[in-house]
């Protein structure tokens, strides 16, 4: 084999594997390798960028449309697509820090002419400026459902799966023998149902650890959406 081919043996080998987070980990250790934490930081925030982003873009972009009948309205445009740009190079890190994706950058923006004019004309004809923006419009919803429903897992799996941890917490400050499951009252009585027992707390643990494996799981899927997004629209590919 020669030299060469033995390097690039080494190159491809040392690279993350751009499908999610980097090599993964056995899955009985799924819920606490730091793939899944990498994943699950991208996933919680996403938001607040994506709200930023979109709002920056309506902003910009409503300005720039409502000046067009004047010639305030293409800088305006053109600090939007600058401003695109610069959130897309920021998600572009997040993608290959936290999902370990390569993400190939966009080819600057070239102007043709000389002077301020000619580097706003740059500008608004610059595909992968209006490609960025558009990304902040179009991701903020997924964003939004990507949040809740990591953090609903997530919250649900750790709480329930610690249970054991804080059981004592419910006798000694609440008055309660444990989690109170059921608590209400019909004609016929008045009903009340706790977590008590060594084998029903166990088992709220299990049950705990079981969404811990599932939200391993969405929040990979989830983020394999974004990423599909970034490289569609966020990338020279």
């Amino acid at each position: 084999m020669s030299s060469t081919a033995t390097d690039s043996i080494h190159r491809t080998a040392g690279r993350p594997s751009g499908d999610g987070a980097g090599p993964r980990g056995s899955f009985w250790l799924a819920p606490v390798t730091a793939a899944t934490w990498r994943q699950a930081g991208f996933a919680l925030t996403s938001l607040p960028l994506a709200a930023v982003g979109f709002s920056f873009v309506i902003a910009f972009f409503s300005a720039g449309v409502g000046l067009a009948v004047t010639a305030l309205g293409l800088p305006v445009l053109a600090l939007l697509l600058v401003g695109a740009r610069g959130l897309g190079a920021l998600e572009r890190l997040r993608a290959r820090t936290l999902l370990g994706a390569e993400i190939a950058e966009p080819a600057p923006v070239r102007p043709g002419r000389p002077g301020l004019w000619g580097r706003i004309t740059a500008q608004l004809a610059d595909p992968a400026g209006w490609k960025a923006a558009l990304y902040q419009v179009v991701m903020f919803p997924w964003s939004i459902l990507s949040f809740v429903v990591s953090t609903v897992f997530l919250a649900v799996g750790w709480s329930l799966a610690l249970y054991p941890a804080y059981h004592w917490v419910f006798r000694k400050y609440v008055g309660w023998p444990g989690m109170r499951l059921v608590d209400f009252t019909t004609e016929s009585g008045h009903y009340e149902y706790y977590i008590t027992s060594a084998w029903q707390i166990a088992g709220v643990s299990l049950l705990g650890i079981a969404f811990l494996y599932l939200a391993a799981g969405l929040v990979r899927t989830l983020n394999g959406v974004s990423r599909a997004a970034i490289r569609g629209l966020l990338s020279d590919r």
